[in-house]
């Protein structure tokens, strides 16, 4: 994942969901990098959203205008 930047982190599977389509909507490709621990509670980690260097910025302003978890 050299190439790659996190542009978002969280606990919660909805909210990554919807930031990696809200930023996949943009032709910006994006994966989810699932860091939860997989023991049988899994309360543990996050899953971080990343996107190629070169969209970085764009991505940052597509979450900061276009999402809210409020």
């Amino acid at each position: 994942m050299n190439n790659w930047k996190k542009v978002y982190s969280t606990n919660e599977t909805h909210k990554a969901e919807i930031v990696k389509l809200t930023i996949e909507n943009h032709n910006i490709p994006a994966v989810i990098l699932n860091k939860r621990d997989s023991s049988i509670y899994n309360f543990f980690g996050e899953r971080e959203i990343y996107v190629a260097n070169e969209n970085e910025n764009e991505a940052l302003k597509i979450i900061e205008n276009e999402i809210s978890f409020t």
